[in-house]
């Protein structure tokens, strides 16, 4: 499961930014071509997140939607799929949007 091995890097991350602080949310955007499963995530933080500063804290996840833009046509569409198809049959796609994972946000306090 490569979720647990991405989870304990966002908290390595965030860790090394605020170990003097108490994390309460985090907030994660994982696009939906990622190829990161959000509930995975969700299960490995709690665990991961143990004797750390984001220990307790309350994990937000957004999803966007995979766009691509077709280098055939010019269209921009939704991508359901990193191999994904233009509306007019084109497989010369690129992915625009929704492949990527990123902290988005930390709200924490002093300890």
């Amino acid at each position: 499961m490569h979720e647990l091995a991405i989870t304990e890097s966002v908290i390595d991350a965030i860790s090394g930014q605020m170990s003097e602080m108490r994390v309460s949310v985090v907030h994660l955007e994982i696009g939906r071509l990622s190829g990161v499963l959000p509930d995975a995530v969700r299960f490995c933080f709690e665990l991961a997140g143990e004797g750390t500063c984001v220990a307790g804290a309350r994990l937000e996840i957004s999803e966007p939607a995979g766009t691509g833009t077709c280098r055939a046509c010019g269209a921009a569409f939704t991508a359901r799929d990193p191999l994904a198809l233009c509306p007019c049959g084109s497989a010369d796609v690129t992915i625009t949007g929704g492949d990527g994972l990123r902290i988005t946000a930390v709200e924490a306090g002093h300890v």
